[in-house]
């Protein structure tokens, strides 16, 4: 009578740092368009994701602008950001951004709500945006630099770029263009949250989102770009 077979079931592999960096990559939609610039369009998650990150801060600035009542801009910002995970839902596509999304809505709801105070609305996007920032410094120093594990994929560098110090310093520069355009964002909206002046905040708020964002990334493209590669790019102009 033949015995059961105790081989014990595979594990599955640990992720490494490649692997990860690669997940990043994916999800961060960084991809390049025939002339080998990035597609921004992509990056900012097409023009669905662009009017996910965009609406529910219109809709509170507007509603919150016409009536100067808290709590109807709150529940109109919440229901906007909901309608995109409903939409997804139903067609049955990746609704990673859009719960992110109304999940920071609902966050910001609730701090204005508890508050009393409309500004508070924008209070965590300055956490957030804070952390990030953060975050790069200190994959600069600990010279990992986040947009050279984004930008890498997308240039089918992989992770060999870190082997060559030129391309990690190019890669190191590129990080700290988004760290200034965020470090810009506070700079010009704190002052706005300080002095309670809401509607100035909403506005440059959302001036200062996605196409501020969608800049900095371009710039941060063109100024790491590789001499030459392996996959064809040549000069940083071309």
């Amino acid at each position: 009578m033949s015995t059961p077979s105790t081989t014990p079931p595979s594990q599955p592999e640990k992720p490494t740092l490649a692997s990860v960096a690669q997940e990043l990559a994916a999800k961060a939609a960084l991809e390049r368009t025939k002339e080998g610039h990035i597609d921004l369009l992509k990056a900012a998650g097409g023009w669905r994701g662009i009017a996910e990150s965009v609406l529910p801060g219109l809709v509170f600035l507007v509603v919150f602008t016409l009536n100067r009542e808290l709590l109807p801009a709150l529940v109109a910002s919440v229901v906007a950001a909901a309608v995109f995970v409903v939409a997804r839902l139903v067609q049955k596509t990746p609704i990673t951004q859009a719960f992110a999304g109304i999940a920071g809505v609902a966050v910001s709801a609730v701090l204005a709500q508890t508050t009393g105070k409309a500004e508070n609305f924008y209070l965590w996007g300055f956490v957030t945006n804070a952390g990030y920032i953060l975050a790069m410094v200190a994959s600069i120093l600990v010279k990992w630099p986040v947009i050279g594990l984004l930008f890498g994929y997308a240039r089918n560098e992989g992770l060999r770029w870190r082997a060559d110090a030129e391309r990690r310093r190019a890669y190191a520069a590129a990080t700290w263009i988004i760290v200034g355009v965020m470090a810009l964002r506070l700079a010009v909206q704190f002052p706005l949250y300080l002095a309670g002046l809401v509607d100035a905040l909403g506005a440059t708020r959302l001036i200062m989102g996605v196409p501020l964002y969608a800049l900095g990334l371009w710039v941060a493209w063109l100024i790491s770009r590789p001499v030459k590669a392996d996959d064809g790019e040549t000069t940083a102009g071309s």
